[in-house]
């Protein structure tokens, strides 16, 4: 191993990895888990390795000239396969809100420039190190920045809508598409792009980040305080005797009796977990350290359990009537992952 790649390969690599590590921190209420960082992280590594076959395989079978591709081509490819693991991620209730929208986008970006750098390094040893500030602060950063961009416009134009439709996605990929094609129209002037996105990337984000927080911040309050009602109205008795009771009862009447206790100890328990969701969420605001723990397991458990004794068609014919938001859906998914 050279001195030279000593030190191309931090500068190469360094600059994507440290803008991400920012980026999590800067989350002080931490939704986004190491766990789900890593195989986001991997993912967009997968992706990388399958482009490069994709783009290769492109160019040959259809003789592409490599500027034009680069510059129409390949943005449109690449975008949609990182694109397509935060839609994964969206229908899978995984993403609740801006913030983890935009980390989530940057890691796939991440993992795709770390492996395409790394490619880089080895495929031409004898790059001077201007190549590797472009590659490191330019290229890595573009990658991260477009799906993090993907991220926030899918979520904001998802979050009021629980069914999935595919187009609400088009506009963010459309400009992840943009950006990506706009950095590769300057090959004769790359520090000009690499200075661009140098600001343009981590601006956006830092905005995306102070808008995003303090709307959190609100939304949690409000839900914690509406989840926490609904708690004592069931362990009073009034829920069942309300019109959304009322409505659970009659629905688990068209199933097997025994299903009636099910459901409500399922709603009853969805809240708690919610609850102790929001609660963590506004412990690591304050600046603490909250964990999940042994019992917070055995709810999930619980949980599942109930899940598979109400059934998948009883399930599905209650869940749209529970009106639990992908927000909380998110915030139980990291929970349960947080062990």
């Amino acid at each position: 191993m050279s001195w030279s790649f000593l030190l191309e390969a931090p500068i190469g690599l360094g600059p994507v990895v440290v803008l991400l590590i920012v980026l999590q921190n800067l989350d002080s209420f931490r939704l986004v888990s190491l766990y789900t960082i890593g195989m986001t992280i991997a993912a967009g590594g997968v992706l990388a390795i399958a482009c490069y076959l994709i783009n290769g395989w492109t160019i040959d079978a259809l003789h592409f000239e490599i500027g034009p591709y680069s510059r129409y081509v390949s943005p449109v490819i690449e975008e949609t396969l990182k694109a397509a693991v935060l839609v994964y991620l969206f229908s899978r209730n995984h993403v609740g809100f801006m913030v983890d929208a935009a980390i989530i986008g940057f890691a796939v970006g991440t993992g795709f420039a770390l492996v395409e750098n790394i490619y880089f390094l080895h495929a031409f040893p004898g790059a001077n190190i201007g190549v590797w500030i472009i590659r490191g602060f330019g290229t890595a950063l573009m990658h991260g920045g477009a799906t993090a961009i993907f991220g926030v416009l899918a979520q904001s134009l998802t979050e009021r809508h629980s069914r999935f439709q595919w187009f609400w996605y088009l506009p963010g990929l459309g400009a992840a598409i943009v950006l990506h094609s706009a950095f590769n129209h300057f090959p004769n002037a790359p520090l000009v792009a690499t200075l661009a996105t140098m600001v343009v990337v981590p601006v956006a984000l830092f905005l995306v980040f102070a808008k995003s927080e303090h709307a959190i911040h609100k939304w949690l309050l409000t839900d914690y305080e509406t989840h926490e009602q609904l708690l004592a109205d069931m362990r009073s008795g009034e829920y069942a005797h309300s019109e959304a009771g009322r409505f659970v009862y009659d629905l688990a009447q068209k199933f097997e009796k025994a299903q009636v206790t099910d459901m409500f100890a399922f709603i009853q328990l969805h809240t708690e977990l919610v609850l102790r969701a929001e609660q963590m969420l506004l412990e690591r605001e304050r600046g603490e350290k909250p964990k999940a723990t042994a019992e917070d397991k055995a709810h999930f458990a619980e949980l599942h359990a109930l899940e598979r004794r109400i059934g998948r068609t009883a399930l599905l014919t209650l869940w749209p009537h529970l009106h639990f938001s992908r927000q909380e859906l998110a915030e139980l998914y990291e929970l349960e992952h947080q062990r």
